[in-house]
């Protein structure tokens, strides 16, 4: 007889229990400690609220917050409930409610899995919301637990959604559940830090050391506590005739009474500040404290070690057996005819690829969901014109194929999905799949038909997330870098003439090219042109565009040119014997994106930048320019540069030139410092004022 465990979904590859390194980036953490014989005490009771959390001056710290978390309190445990083993995660929350823009933090998502005819469960649904009385008593309004509802988020995923009643600025609110899950692989993940400021969280686990997982830390803020110790938990299990049964195999036939040896952890982050979004970054969950876990095997008592492991060989064979990916791939040949006549008019690969995603791209529109395996069969997607970016993408690299080019699928991670950890071999990190086609010498040229506006051999922005993996017909494949050589470049060629007054008019000619150039027709094609100069003059005070041309929209591989006229009333109608200006900051950027002087993660542009900004000014007659000093930064490692160079070539011309180039798509929170301190100092240079002073 044996104990009868359900496994089922996500395999994961790793080694014992135990605190690791996170996917990426420093490992901010405390070393683990043995916890203290005694347990620690339970930083939370429910239903017993501090009187402290209702004085005014306790919050004084937080007063630009809109709620703080007061304590986040969980605790996941192995138990047995009618001879199945399940987990069961009790949490506790209480969070001071600050602001009317707090009130969000009442309303409560429960995220639930299911799978087939296994599901999660919540229950022991308890809230209060508690309100200190003009008389200094506490009114506490209750939760009723039949309020809360249910919502469909995917196939296998719904949230119980409840909200607090009686919120107002000042209360306190509270809530308690449970969730029972059967999924041993799902083991319930913590996140320690929110957009809102925490005062204590903490995460407490029990795992009978009959299983082994992975625990994963990852994240920026260091931990209070990190604390191990040993334990044991008693479990009541149904005895299971083995397959050697016959019939009877798997009939219940009994119970029997087990104590299992555990290992307990303890994670604490005390006083963690709210989580701030800044620019140039990816998905907050990549840099938000948190520990998820891995199971890799189990062995119960008597029985074999099970070993649940993965590689991505077998990862591959699934996917290529799976009917909505590899089989896809098979049951196309409709693409054969749509592509013969592309295959004769081009020998050349690279040109024959092109050809080929031009014909998806007229042929199938992207309809804004992101995946790595079709809902429909790709002949249907064909027929309706429309599809996800699995339905495009897999009929890409089809029609590729047929046109006698080597094309494989190449997953991978959005920025908005998350990270890719090159350590295990897990299908979820990945929600979009794009196609990689091997060219001769050893070249290779990424392919994505979603985007009209992308030239070919480039990836979407939002696909611009440092790696991916290809799935190969056989073999295990490989890692491709998805940096991409193309940068984001943008270079204003400016031609000014300054008169006595302060009036300013001439021509300015300017370039999107690389990744600004898809930037830029994008923003085209939802404006117009008219609308498109309109908001370029309104962004700028007093100038006035009479005239505009652009050029090469439609060549999305040249860089998108606008050409126009540009004029700047002065201020005063009379001549001035000194006068200030300031091209530089007109034409550049008008504030630092780097704002705060502190930043615990990477900045991500997930390209390299070049920005170009050159400025010929003709000055008036009789007038002579005061020159400021040039300047020459780089930041360290060669990271970038930053260049300001002035000449006057002729008495009265002036040359300005302002050249920003940064060589790397990600500068990591050590590198963050230098690159606002290079920003900083190029806006001073750009906002440096040129002094035009009459002669004699």
């Amino acid at each position: 007889m044996s104990f009868l465990l359900h496994f089922t979904g996500r395999c994961r590859v790793g080694a014992l229990v135990g605190l690791v390194a996170g996917l990426a980036g420093p490992l901010a953490t405390v070393a683990q400690t043995i916890a203290a014989s005694k347990p620690a005490p339970v930083p939370v009771h429910f239903g017993q609220p501090d009187p402290a959390d209702f004085e005014a001056k306790n919050f004084v710290a937080d007063s630009a917050a809109p709620a703080v978390v007061l304590c986040d309190y969980g605790v996941s445990q192995f138990s047995s409930t009618a001879g199945k083993l399940v987990i069961n995660t009790e949490r506790t929350t209480r969070i001071k409610i600050l602001k009317k823009a707090g009130y969000d933090y009442a309303t409560v998502e429960v995220p639930l899995y299911h799978r087939d005819a296994d599901a999660e469960t919540l229950s022991n649904l308890r809230g209060f919301t508690y309100v200190r009385g003009a008389d200094g008593k506490l009114i506490k309004t209750k939760l009723e637990a039949s309020a809360a509802f249910e919502e469909k988020r995917t196939n296998n995923l719904k949230v119980r959604k409840f909200t607090l009643p009686a919120v107002q600025e000042g209360a306190v609110i509270e809530y308690s559940y449970v969730v029972r899950s059967t999924f041993f692989d799902n083991y319930q993940d913590w996140t320690f830090q929110r957009e809102i400021p925490t005062r204590w969280s903490e995460y407490r686990t029990s795992i009978p050391q009959v299983y082994h997982y992975n625990v994963l830390y990852q994240g920026y803020v260091p931990l209070t506590i990190n604390e191990m110790n040993r334990g044991s938990v008693s479990l009541i299990l149904a005895n299971h005739l083995d397959a050697g049964a016959g019939a009877g195999a798997g009939m219940e036939t009994g119970t029997t009474g087990l104590t299992m040896s555990t290992e307990q952890h303890r994670w604490v982050l005390q006083n963690a500040p709210a989580f701030r979004e800044e620019p140039y970054s990816t998905t907050a969950n990549d840099y938000l404290p948190r520990v998820t876990f891995e199971l890799v095997g189990f062995q119960m008592p008597n029985e074999p070690y099970r070993d649940l492991t993965d590689s991505w060989l077998q990862k591959n064979k699934t996917l290529l057996a799976s009917e909505f990916f590899g089989k896809v791939l098979e049951d196309s040949k409709f693409t054969k005819p749509l592509v013969q006549a592309i295959a004769a008019q081009y020998p050349d690969p690279a040109a024959r690829a092109g050809a080929v995603r031009e014909l998806i791209l007229r042929s199938v529109k992207y309809d804004g969901t992101n995946r790595y395996s079709t809902s429909t069969p790709l002949k249907k997607s064909y027929e309706l014109h429309r599809g996800t970016a699995a339905d495009v993408n897999l009929l890409l690299i089809a029609a590729l194929r047929e046109a006698g080019l080597p094309a494989v699928p190449l997953l991978l991670s959005t920025r908005g999905h998350g990270r890719v950890s090159q350590e295990y071999p897990l299908l979820e990190q990945f929600n979009y799949v794009a196609a990689l086609v091997e060219l001769p010498d050893q070249k290779e040229l990424l392919l994505d038909a979603t985007e009209p506006l992308l030239p070919a051999g480039m990836l979407p922005t939002r696909c611009l997330n440092k790696i991916g993996h290809t799935v190969p017909a056989t073999g295990e494949g490989r890692w491709v870098s998805l940096v991409p050589s193309q940068r984001y470049t943008h270079y204003q060629e400016v031609m000014l003439a300054l008169d006595a007054q302060g009036n300013l008019s001439g021509q300015v000619h300017e370039e999107h090219s690389g990744y600004a150039g898809i930037e830029a027709r994008e923003k085209l094609q939802q404006l117009g042109e008219k609308k498109y100069v309109t908001a370029l003059a309104a962004a700028h005070t007093g100038w006035e565009i009479p005239s505009f041309t652009f050029s090469k929209q439609a060549s999305i591989e040249q860089p998108l040119g606008l050409s126009y006229e540009l004029r700047q009333p002065a201020a005063s109608a009379d001549a001035a014997t000194e006068l200030y200006i300031k091209p530089l900051e007109v034409f550049g950027e008008q504030r630092n994106p780097f704002r705060h002087e502190l930043r615990s993660y990477p900045v991500d542009f997930g390209m390299m930048q070049q920005e170009v900004i050159r400025v010929t000014l003709k000055v008036p007659a009789g007038y002579a320019a005061v020159l400021p000093a040039p300047a020459a930064l780089a930041l360290p490692e060669n990271g970038g540069r930053y260049a300001y160079v002035v000449s006057s070539p002729t008495p009265d011309t002036v040359v300005l030139l302002s050249r920003l180039t940064l060589d790397k798509p990600v500068y990591s929170a050590q590198e963050y410092h230098a690159l606002r301190e290079l920003y900083r100092q190029m806006l001073a240079k750009q906002a440096e004022a040129l002094v035009i002073r009459k002669a004699g």
